[in-house]
């Protein structure tokens, strides 16, 4: 057992943001950051696109970023989340830029403002197309700083440490006490016992398989949480980016940044038609939701399996100076950008909904807390406005800091526990859980991905729950790695957003069910022909 002061699972932007704050503040405390990969590896490191923030006030004002993102979430947005949100953005990012951070800046030496899809402005930061490798370096770089920050790589987070059986009959007293953790190199377990706790572990990506995301994410965070009682919210709305690049395989795909088409790049179809002029008067720029609809339609009307984003009528000598990544990755997919088009698909991107948190960062468990896109704290409603997501990561990392420091004084009494150890065989069948998470992607893309209906999702929960049954069994029979862990963590995420999906009644942002357009569209006709027929009778009269 150990014993740490503050426990962080998660080394992505809201994590180490956190863990640099505490650290600084605390010096005589310990914080502790637990992460299942290399402590560089998360969603943070892989962010093209940019930071949303207003720097230029004289262009732009933070009641226009408030009203993009409102507009985004459609209608789902908690306002006052919105407001305190931007309103503090801009304070985030000046402390990060204080730190290290080096981000994009033009000829007068001010910060080179870039737009994005539903932006009314131009106001995300940039570092190239690598803003969110930036953001993790400076944190990791500042980390490096403090000796009473102690980071764990390649240790997996299983479950939370509660005191849930000493208050059956009271829920209100039930806390979180740290983590239980296993060792990926040792296969060693053990727990971390802690004042706080924070789950800071990324999204969900994984579950789709063609996603945008890394391999760490899983949903780890969120089915830990839910597992130990926490209050989980809108996991249906699920952010499809829409330009992913396609190259036939499943797993990982290479995200084509939004900025690209803010820059001017064109979408077309298989006939080299630019489709989104029928979609949206916002053409290329419209929300996110809307864009992979749109993509999801001309594939399927045109029985072809990915778009194209074409560059060739752009300057080349700025788009490699802009976005030197994407260039390279093009060329060394034989894309040559002069004269080709990226094949590109949508792909799971973001999660909007997440473990229920408060204005701080608290869960509706005592003493844990929630940041960055595990968490669900009302910013982005239905559907994420682009760049949103790290200035919510450094937003709450600071709101839940200063809670903390308020509250880090008081004692928190931890019961002692022990881990039971069992003489069972370790599941060692790499194959039949690969088989399984491939098993459960294709569900999940087949009857609960862009567009969904009520009959494909309760496919889906038949499915989902016959492969979760399976792992139940496998739990009852074998010592677990950490890839059945995964899995686990998977299916378990699967079956939140397939039930909110179920139950979610109406079409906003990032969730489109057919059945529910059909259903408005006949309220819509019934209500205009009762609005005809008042008409007809009144003319008669």
């Amino acid at each position: 057992m150990i014993k740490t002061d503050f426990l962080i699972i998660g080394s992505g932007a809201a994590g180490l943001t956190l863990a640099v704050k505490l650290a600084a503040k605390f010096s005589h405390k310990k914080v502790m950051v637990v992460t299942k990969a290399g402590q560089a590896e998360s969603n943070t490191k892989y962010a093209q696109g940019g930071i949303a923030a207003v720097f230029n006030l004289k262009k732009d004002s933070y009641q226009q970023h408030i009203q993009d993102t409102l507009n985004a979430g459609d209608g789902l947005c908690d306002k006052k989340v919105v407001e305190m949100v931007i309103k503090n953005g801009p304070l985030r990012l000046k402390e990060l830029i204080s730190w290290g951070a080096n981000f994009d800046t033009n000829s007068n030496g001010k910060l080179n403002l870039g737009k994005e899809g539903g932006h009314s402005k131009y106001r995300i930061i940039h570092h190239k197309d690598t803003t969110g490798n930036e953001v993790e370096r400076t944190l990791l770089a500042r980390i490096k700083k403090f000796k009473n920050i102690e980071i764990l790589p390649h240790h997996f987070a299983i479950d939370l440490l509660t005191n849930v059986l000493q208050n059956k009959k009271n829920s209100k007293k039930v806390a979180c006490q740290g983590a239980y953790i296993m060792d990926q190199i040792s296969g060693d377990f053990f727990t971390i016992q802690a004042d706080f706790t924070t789950l800071a572990s990324g999204g969900i990506g994984q579950v789709y398989g063609h996603t945008t995301n890394p391999k760490v994410a899983t949903g780890d965070g969120i089915a830990m949480a839910y597992r130990a009682k926490a209050k989980v919210k809108d996991m249906e709305f699920i952010q499809f980016h829409p330009t992913a690049f396609y190259d036939g395989k499943n797993g990982v795909s290479f995200l084509i940044s939004e900025a690209l088409r803010g820059f001017g790049a064109y979408l077309r179809n298989k006939n080299g038609e630019r489709f989104m002029l029928n979609y949206d008067m916002r053409t290329e720029l419209a929300s996110r939701d809307i864009v992979s609809r749109a993509i999801h339609s001309e594939m399927k009307k045109l029985k072809h399996n990915n778009v194209y984003l074409d560059c060739t009528h752009l300057n080349m000598d700025d788009l490699r100076l802009k976005f030197p990544n994407i260039y390279q990755t093009c060329i060394s997919k034989n894309i040559d950008l002069k004269k080709d088009w990226i094949p590109v698909v949508p792909a799971a991107h973001y999660l909007c909904g997440g473990i229920m948190v408060d204005k701080n960062g608290k869960t509706s468990l005592k003493n844990l807390f929630a940041c960055g896109e595990c968490s669900y704290t009302g910013l982005h409603g239905a559907n994420r406005l682009a760049s949103n997501s790290l200035l919510e990561a450094l937003v709450y990392a600071d709101r839940i800091f200063k809670y903390v420091n308020k509250k880090a004084a008081l004692p928190h009494p931890v019961s002692s526990v022990t881990i039971k150890t069992n003489n069972l065989p370790t599941y060692q069948n790499a194959n039949s859980i690969l088989q399984q998470k491939i098993k459960l992607q294709r569900i999940m893309r087949n009857y609960a991905g862009v567009v969904r209906n009520y009959n494909d999702l309760k496919i889906a929960a038949l499915q989902v729950e016959k492969l979760h049954k399976t792992l139940e069994k496998l739990f009852q029979e074998y010592k677990f790695n950490s890839a059945l862990y995964e899995l686990r963590n998977m299916v378990e995420v699967a079956r939140l957003i397939i039930e909110h999906s179920l139950t979610r009644k109406e079409n906003k942002g990032g969730y489109f069910n057919k059945d529910n357009a059909i259903l408005s569209q006949r309220k819509t006709e019934s209500i205009l022909n009762w609005t005809l027929s008042l008409k007809t009778k009144a003319a008669k009269k």
